[in-house]
C-alpha cells in the first residue's frame, strides 16, 4: 500500500532528478508538448456533498482543471440553469469532456431497439453540452440468456451505435463497472469491454478504463492498459478502498502514470474520487501529481 506521504515523496523525487538530470524517466528526451499533453476533468457527482454544483464548478476551476464530467445533471435543470451553467462555463473555460444520460444498456438481447432510440434522443443535449463523448453502460445480466448472447448482443447493438455517433461527430466509450458495486451488472471487466469493442471495429466506440472499479473487481490493471491502450478512449481514477484520491490506499498510482507516459496516452485522466480534504486543495494536488509523469 502506498501512502499519501510515500506517494508525495516519490513525486518529490522525480521532480528533483529531472532538475538535474536532462531527459526525465529513464534518462530519456520527453520534450514538453502541450497540445498533446492528456487532459484532467473531474467528475462532477463526486463531489455532490461538498456544495451546490456552482460552488464545485468554481472550485474545480480554481483547482486548475479544464473540463468536467456528468451524469445527468441537467436533465434538473431549467432554461434559466442552463444559461448560467454554460455562460459561467465559458467564463472560467471550462467544457464537459464526457457525460452519461442513456439509461437503457447495450446489452440486453431485447433491447437494442429501445437503446438506439434513447441514443439517438439524447445526442442534441450532448451537443447542446459541447460535449464529445457518451458513457454506456450494459445494463444488467439477464437470467436465463445462454453463454455468450449478451456479450453477442453487445457487440450488435455497438456497431448500430457507431453509426449513430458518428453521424453526430460522437464517441461512446463502455464503461464496466464491479459487482461489489452493482452485484446485477452484465459488464463488470475491462478485459471483455476490449474484446467487445474490438470486435465492433469502430474508432467511434472505446472502453472507459475506471481504474478503481477494475481494481476492486479483477486488479491487474498495468497489464491491461499495456495490451489496450489504443482502445481505451477515458480513464477514471479514485483509490481502492474508499474511492478516495490516490496515495490513500492500495492503487500505486504513481506506477499507472508512469505507464501511461510509457504509453503515449493522450486521452482525458478524470479524477472520480471523494476529497478526503480541503476540495480545491485535494483536486489540485492530484492534478499535479499527475501530470509529474507527463513531462
Amino acid at each position: 500500500m502506498l501512502s499519501r506521504r510515500d506517494f508525495g515523496k516519490q513525486v518529490a523525487a522525480v521532480v528533483a532528478a529531472r532538475a538535474i538530470i536532462p531527459g526525465g524517466l529513464m534518462g530519456q528526451v520527453q520534450p514538453v508538448v502541450e497540445e498533446t499533453a492528456p487532459q484532467f476533468s473531474v467528475m462532477m457527482w463526486a463531489l455532490n456533498k461538498r456544495g451546490s454544483f456552482d460552488e464545485n464548478l468554481e472550485r474545480v476551476a480554481e483547482a486548475g482543471y479544464r473540463h468536467v464530467e456528468l451524469v445527468g445533471e441537467f436533465a434538473r435543470w431549467s432554461e434559466e440553469d442552463w444559461h448560467r451553467i454554460l455562460t459561467r462555463m465559458k467564463a472560467l473555460k471550462i467544457t464537459v469532456d464526457a457525460t452519461s444520460g442513456v439509461k437503457l444498456g447495450f446489452a440486453d438481447p431485447s433491447g437494442g431497439d429501445g437503446f438506439l432510440a434513447e441514443l439517438k434522443a439524447f445526442i442534441p443535449t450532448v451537443q447542446r453540452l459541447g460535449c464529445g463523448q457518451i458513457i454506456l453502460l450494459s445494463g444488467k445480466r439477464v437470467e436465463g440468456a445462454g453463454p455468450g448472447v449478451q456479450h453477442a448482443t453487445s457487440i450488435e447493438t455497438l456497431k448500430r451505435a457507431a453509426d449513430i455517433l458518428g453521424g453526430a461527430s460522437l464517441t461512446g466509450v463502455i464503461e464496466p463497472i464491479d459487482r461489489l458495486e452493482n452485484p446485477s451488472i452484465y459488464l463488470d471487466g475491462v478485459t471483455e469491454a476490449f474484446e467487445i469493442v474490438r470486435a465492433v471495429g469502430s474508432s467511434k466506440v472505446k472502453v472507459l478504463y475506471d481504474l478503481y472499479h477494475e481494481q476492486r473487481g479483477q486488479g491487474n490493471l498495468i497489464e491491461k492498459l499495456e495490451k489496450n491502450i489504443d482502445e481505451v478512449g477515458l480513464i477514471h481514477v479514485a483509490d481502492v478502498p474508499g474511492r478516495h484520491e490516490p496515495g490513500t490506499g492500495e492503487v500505486n498510482y504513481v506506477n499507472i502514470y508512469r505507464k501511461l507516459e510509457e504509453l503515449h496516452y493522450r486521452g482525458v485522466i478524470a479524477m472520480e474520487f471523494y476529497p478526503t480534504g480541503d476540495v480545491v486543495e485535494t483536486l489540485r494536488r492530484a492534478r499535479e501529481e499527475a501530470i509529474q509523469w507527463k513531462r
